[in-house]
């Protein structure tokens, strides 16, 4: 009996650190928000030179009152399901905090309650991204910076408006040009010091 007891403490305290901590699950958060994109489905952009640009806006079909914790919303470029295959670094999990589906940061707005238009962003994608298959999504946080709810560009089983970035790989055209031409003078000069040098050695012959 007492083990039974020291068990059920035992839980009751895993469920309170937990709380405390503040964990939270996706699972938990409604969709509240309405997220747009301009990717069209499929389109490919280079990172480190596109932009992405969108909206997000409260959806209107919840009842009045609905967002009176949000105090931030934050935009985050989100791996789609087919980039996460095979690689658990980019591993989607309900509790957020160890979720890895959106790690690249786009930007955060403060939320004004009484601003019910709709709202814009616009982002340059940084060099560093990765290639894969995106969508965005925004989460909004409360004065804790706590999530309490979601909204994203594409559906819930992440598989609709997706949209790929390709990696560049960090050099100028310029840079690969003027290298070629380089080699090309060096193998140049090299080709004319070996005949110089050969037309002195005949000379001397004679």
């Amino acid at each position: 009996m007492a083990a039974h007891r020291l068990v059920v403490a035992s839980l009751l305290l895993c469920c309170l650190a937990q709380i405390c901590y503040g964990k939270v699950l996706f699972s938990s958060l409604k969709r509240t928000l309405d997220v747009t994109a301009s990717p069209k489905q499929g389109q490919v952009l280079l990172s480190g030179v596109d932009k992405i640009s969108g909206t997000w806006a409260l959806n209107k079909t919840f009842p009045a009152g609905t967002d009176s914790s949000y105090k931030t919303i934050k935009l985050k470029l989100c791996y789609a399901h087919i980039s996460q295959l095979d690689r658990a670094w980019r591993k989607t999990v309900d509790d957020l905090s160890k979720d890895k589906t959106c790690q690249h940061k786009m930007v955060a707005m403060p939320y004004d309650a009484a601003n019910k238009t709709v709202h814009t962003f616009e982002w340059l994608i940084e060099r560093d991204v990765p290639q894969a298959t995106y969508f965005v999504r925004a989460y909004a946080f409360d004065a804790n910076d706590v999530q309490v709810a979601y909204g994203q560009s594409t559906n819930a089983n992440k598989s609709s408006n997706l949209f790929e970035i390709n990696a560049i790989s960090g050099r100028h055209a310029s840079l690969d040009i003027a290298s070629v031409c380089f080699s090309a003078f060096s193998v140049l000069s090299l080709g004319v010091f070996f005949y110089i040098e050969k037309r002195k050695g005949k000379s001397q012959k004679q």
